[in-house]
């Protein structure tokens, strides 16, 4: 009988001829009992990217991140994950942090990093000499050889975060990796990640927090119901909306109302409506003749906090339900 083990180690897959995809998902299906959590998601995460996957709880977004990532498998569709068709045959080149945190709590910051490079396959001296960089580059060289339970929430959870990278990883994926972080340390995480796809890693990460999304993601995707609603860039999910017009008037009255579009709003003592769709100017040259005059005027895209409710639905993207 012939010992064929060569499943134990798939030979990876040329998903592109010039290898530029880092994941390339196609239709993945997951049921949890009869509901399908996740329900025909195709994602192509390009090479050297911050990727984000959006989306409100339940969507669907951590249950894909694992199937990317060869944690559960997918019931239907397939997936590639750096040209591997199995995922985890490229796990010493992934770096994940997953959205339940845990690290040994009587291991020292440093040891505790090192440790998380050596189940990677990074030498143990190696480890514990980039261990102390890392932490001396996010500020937090006074606590390397703390006690992980003596540190506070965040700094724990940044630590855990420099053991995903600390191996300097091709992918780097992020389970909410904002969620508990006060704006000092979202901050150092943020400018973590933009220093691993600087170093050349490509990044995938879920979040409920626009503004990161919106300041971090050169692509994103947004899943609600367990599919994929929208796919593209920040700009391009602005752009499903119209511009929106803040116009302050230098002699306001009651009457104004009536010169403005249908919808406007005011907003102390200036008026919020969205641009027509024949431009401003007539709407001014209006305005003026009939003496209101201009204080104030600003005309700019929603965030993409907008284009996510208008997306997903105003009863899905609650701030209550986002996840």
């Amino acid at each position: 009988m012939t010992d064929d083990r060569s499943f134990l180690r798939a030979e990876p897959v040329d998903v592109t001829s010039n290898q530029d995809f880092v994941i390339v998902a196609e239709r993945l299906v997951k049921r949890f009992g009869h509901r399908r959590v996740v329900d025909g998601v195709s994602l192509i995460v390009p090479r050297g990217m911050i990727y984000g996957v959006l989306g409100p709880n339940g969507a669907g977004k951590t249950t894909t991140l694992r199937m990317l990532l060869g944690i559960i498998e997918p019931e239907e569709g397939s997936r590639t994950l750096l040209g591997y068709s199995h995922p985890r045959d490229a796990s010493d080149r992934v770096g994940y942090l997953p959205e339940e945190r845990g690290l040994y709590p009587a291991m020292k910051a440093r040891e505790a990093i090192a440790f998380m490079g050596a189940l990677r396959g990074l030498p143990w001296h190696e480890g514990r000499a980039r261990a102390g960089a890392l932490l001396e580059q996010v500020g937090l060289g006074q606590a390397a050889n703390e006690k992980i339970r003596k540190l506070s929430k965040g700094m724990a959870q940044l630590v855990q975060l420099l053991g995903s990278i600390v191996h300097q990883p091709d992918l780097l994926v992020l389970d909410e990796p904002f969620s508990g972080l006060d704006p000092v340390n979202q901050e150092r995480l943020e400018t973590l990640i933009l220093a691993e796809r600087d170093r050349g890693a490509t990044i995938l990460f879920s979040t409920h927090v626009m503004a990161h999304a919106q300041r971090l993601c050169d692509r994103l995707a947004i899943i609600a119901g367990g599919q994929r609603r929208f796919e593209g860039t920040v700009g391009e999910a602005r752009a499903m909306l119209p511009q929106q017009v803040l116009y302050e008037p230098h002699f306001p009255n009651d009457g104004i109302a009536a010169q403005l579009p249908p919808g406007a709003q005011r907003e102390g003592n200036a008026w919020r409506f969205e641009l027509p769709p024949e431009g401003i100017e007539t709407l001014l040259k209006r305005l003026i003749d009939a003496g209101y005059g201009i204080s104030g005027l600003s005309i700019e895209r929603p965030g993409l906090h907008e284009a996510f409710v208008r997306i997903v639905g105003e009863a899905a993207a609650d701030p209550e339900r986002v996840a």
